[in-house]
């Protein structure tokens, strides 16, 4: 079945297989036959015509995985009419206010035994979010007096640090009362720069989303 699906299919496929294997036994555990397994009769050969390596695969899936994160992102920092702050405040309210987080919880595996993908994460988060998405809108907020810094790119690194890998609980495996702190020092940081961006609607969400994950550690 999957040799007649048009390239674009079987590389979504095995993709597909490729992310709930590495979210279920971890990046290090699963290799090329695992996917094959699962893929409906695909040879080897035929994902190596699309894939170089078990890490083209994952490359490949982490930037699927950012995809539509990126251009959220994007579209706010474009948008006219805000202040670098309350692009900000969007920025926040947008990713944490998606339904699609709740499945994401769900389903998340613990990252500390996914260290490839970790990486790829980590990766991503300061070579692309942090100087194309945070940054410009940092200096925008910089132009337009509501930010404050003479430091932008080591801001908008650290807000994407803390915000993406520090409140975590897929990465530290905090319980939720653990990150619920952590969501509540966080809060404190920024109103320290000046920045009032997590409302109590947004820690609330936070919270929710903590309980969720680990409610599913419990399973």
């Amino acid at each position: 079945m999957a040799r007649n699906k048009h390239p674009e299919e079987t590389v979504n496929l095995i993709l597909d297989v490729a992310f709930q294997l590495f979210m279920e036994k971890g990046y290090e555990r699963t290799s090329i036959q695992d996917i094959i397994n699962q893929l409906g009769g695909l040879s080897k050969g035929a994902i190596y015509h699309h894939f170089k390596s078990k890490e083209d695969i994952l490359v490949a899936v982490t930037n699927r995985m950012t995809e539509e994160s990126n251009k959220m992102l994007g579209y706010i920092r474009d948008c006219t009419g805000l202040t670098g702050k309350e692009k900000l405040k969007k920025i926040f309210k947008e990713s944490i206010l998606r339904p699609v987080q709740d499945d994401i919880f769900t389903v998340a595996p613990d990252l500390s035994h996914n260290s490839r993908l970790l990486y790829s994460i980590f990766q991503e988060t300061i070579d692309e979010a942090a100087p194309n998405y945070i940054l410009p809108i940092i200096e925008e907020g910089i132009l337009d007096g509501s930010i404050q810094t003479d430091c932008p790119a080591e801001l908008a690194e650290l807000i994407v640090m803390v915000a993406n890998i520090w409140m975590n609980p897929m990465i530290f495996n905090n319980s939720a009362e653990e990150s619920y702190r952590k969501f509540i020092v966080f809060r404190q940081m920024m109103q320290g720069f000046g920045l009032d961006i997590i409302d109590e609607e947004l820690l609330r969400r936070l919270q929710e989303l903590a309980l969720i994950y680990d409610k599913n550690k419990l399973k």
